[in-house]
């Protein structure tokens, strides 16, 4: 039986910001901050040694990276690890490297109790923590260059070709946009949307993530630009996705669906609304079950709707409540989406 503390170790090479997570944390009762580490090699040492619940792990530390350390914890020892790391591009830049490398989540680091939102903010993180200390995380085993990965085949759909795929994905979800996007061509004919939830401060920091990493061009969508074929647009911080029934970019302020803004829900209706049966839905790895009730849209008007699968998921909930429902037209594992995708617009192999 699990004990009803979450045992948390926490990697900081700065005393006053330890001491401050360490607080934070420390004043919810659910939490026993059971180790703290200067550097990663700390880190990955007590995580071997005290195999806590979680780990919060800084970026630039001395002796091994938070990086690194989460890259190795994540091979030897699988577990939860949540990035709390300050809002400068670079470590935004390499924050969304350690979601690839398997950290569930990036928390943007708190400047201490004389801030206005001090309080809202220590919650939410703590919040944040409870939630991915629940996440049964799955080993990250190293990269073997030039190792094809086996491929099942893909049953072609007989429906008419899509104009655009719309994809919604939560926690685990900036590396599997990764993987997917950085396998399709720069001549991909058709414009991506996508919601993904991450911490306020972070969306702009994937995008251009994504786009250093892809060929494809990624970029936080601007409220009424046109959609173009080969571009990503990424839902804004705090703010829904949609088309407008021009097929332009609709950003929206408007209330949250689900508790979320930006919304998967919200994006799958608006683009059903729009194009019918000529468009793709994917939902990916994530918490809860944002995403559903639009997906049932999509269903209904003859979109083509596709879930990742469990085992490649970091987080069964998104991709599975829709399974349950009956919503989905295929289940896939995540290496298997960029394939997929080139079929549905109607690329063949080699393009």
């Amino acid at each position: 039986m699990k004990p009803d503390k979450l045992r948390v170790v926490v990697a900081e090479d700065s005393p006053t910001a330890r001491r401050l997570l360490v607080e934070i944390l420390r004043a919810d009762p659910t939490f026993d901050v059971v180790g703290e580490a200067k550097d990663g090699v700390e880190a990955l040492e007590l995580t071997r040694r005290l195999r806590p619940d979680l780990v919060t792990m800084d970026i630039q530390m001395p002796n091994m990276d938070g990086l690194e350390a989460t890259k190795r914890i994540m091979t030897e020892v699988p577990t939860p690890v949540v990035v709390v790391s300050t809002l400068v591009e670079r470590d935004i830049q390499t924050s969304m490297t350690a979601l690839r490398s398997g950290a569930l989540a990036v928390l943007q680091k708190l400047v201490g109790p004389q801030a206005p939102d001090f309080e809202a903010e220590a919650r939410r993180l703590r919040d944040t923590v409870k939630a991915m200390a629940e996440v049964k995380v799955i080993r990250h085993w190293p990269s073997r260059d030039g190792t094809p990965t086996p491929r099942a085949p893909l049953v072609t759909a007989r429906r008419r070709k899509p104009e655009v795929i719309v994809i919604a994905a939560s926690t685990g979800g900036p590396a599997a946009l990764h993987r997917i996007l950085s396998e399709l061509p720069p001549r991909f004919p058709l414009p991506i949307l996508v919601v993904q939830h991450i911490a306020l401060g972070f969306g702009h920091g994937m995008a251009t993530w994504l786009d250093s990493v892809c060929q494809l061009e990624v970029k936080v969508a601007d409220d009424g630009e046109p959609l173009r074929p080969g571009v990503v647009y990424i839902a804004p911080d705090d703010r829904h996705l949609g088309i407008r029934p021009d097929k332009h970019v609709e950003v929206s302020n408007a209330a949250p669906v689900g508790g979320f803004r930006p919304s998967g829900t919200w994006l799958f209706r608006s683009a059903s609304r729009v194009y019918g049966a000529g468009m793709a839905a994917a939902v990916l790895t994530g918490m809860g079950q944002d995403g559903l009730d639009g997906l049932r849209e999509v269903h209904e008007t003859g979109g083509w709707v596709m879930a990742q699968d469990e085992a490649t998921s970091v987080v069964y909930g998104m991709p599975g409540v829709a399974v349950s429902a009956g919503v989905t037209d295929e289940v896939l594992p995540l290496d298997h989406f960029a394939r997929r995708f080139r079929e549905l617009a109607g690329m063949k192999d080699g393009e």
